[in-house]
């Protein structure tokens, strides 16, 4: 409803304490989330240290041709689409299923204890973790070959040259990493649930299984379509971290771990070109803001309260 200026000023000055608190936050938004958004322009333009960023000349869409003309387009748009995918599937049954584990622990001070082994893999490097699973890897000295594959009498596998085994290696490594924090959510959601739905359904002879199926999951099950929603924005960006460090950048596993963003990194190593990496980086952004909106309206036409926006 309209008002008046002065009622405006008016309403401002009744709740300016709650006003200020906002300011931090607007002010970690603004620098965060839309200053950089002016650099958009620097995907059309043949940046020129000299003449700075302002006075390059302008390209047009020439720097996306880096991408659309590219041989290798398909297989990284397939691994970073591919890999997105697994990967949010999996950490998100994951994360569920953990999140319920630990909500039926009675000890609270164990349920805190294994929420806390959980989520500190996540406070992790990707290099520390690329060293721990060359640990596990190493052709040598592995622990894998060490142990499993010397016990089950076959040769040493070398890891970093075969490439069928990385997708489920990343998968794993991904899942160990993200899993524990994607958890805490679930955690709170379903700490925010009656505990008078959970004592009619004793009351009513439901089993531990009946009351995760039939009140546990469809209670949060709106975190989860929002989780979901949002992660779709993400599909066509990879964990450079996971993807560049854990297979210690080796050229014989790039046709399944090669994707946008190594691709570009190396293309920008060698080409020291910042408007192609810029272009990617909005197709990308662009492509992943196209996605949030579809899978909205597709969450909106099936069940229109549990949409997003």
């Amino acid at each position: 409803m309209w008002r008046p200026l002065h009622a405006r000023w008016k309403l401002f000055w009744k709740y300016r304490y709650l006003t200020l608190m906002i300011v931090p936050a607007l002010a970690v938004l603004v620098l965060n989330n839309y200053l950089p958004m002016f650099g958009v322009f620097i995907a059309f333009k043949n940046i020129n240290y000299i003449d700075g960023i302002w006075k390059s000349p302008w390209v047009g869409f020439d720097n996306f041709e880096f991408l659309f003309t590219s041989g290798s387009i398909w297989r990284i748009a397939r691994n970073t689409v591919s890999y997105s995918l697994v990967f949010m599937i999996v950490n998100l049954l994951l994360s569920v299923a953990i999140a319920v584990a630990i909500n039926e622990i009675r000890n609270r001070w164990l349920a805190k204890t294994y929420q806390t082994f959980l989520i500190m893999p996540y406070f992790l490097s990707m290099v520390v973790v690329s060293y721990l699973v060359y640990g596990f890897l190493n052709p040598e000295k592995g622990f894998l070959n060490h142990t499993i594959v010397e016990w089950l009498g076959r040769d040493h596998v070398f890891w970093y040259s075969e490439t069928a085994y990385w997708p489920y290696i990343l998968t794993i490594v991904s899942a160990w990493k993200g899993v524990g924090i994607g958890a805490v959510i679930y955690i709170a959601a379903i700490a925010g649930i009656d505990p008078e739905y959970y004592e009619a359904a004793v009351i009513d002879g439901a089993s531990k299984w009946r009351q995760i199926f039939h009140i546990t999951l469809p209670t949060i099950r709106p975190v989860i379509i929002i989780i979901t929603i949002l992660n779709m924005g993400h599909v066509f960006n990879s964990d450079f971290g996971l993807f560049y460090q854990v297979p210690m950048n080796a050229g014989p596993l790039y046709p399944v771990t090669d994707t946008v963003d190594t691709y570009v990194y190396r293309a920008l190593k060698e080409l020291n070109d910042i408007g192609m990496s810029s272009a990617a980086a909005l197709v990308q952004s662009v492509l992943g803001f196209a996605l949030v909106l579809l899978t909205n309206a597709s969450v909106r036409k099936i069940d229109k309260d549990q949409a997003l926006f």
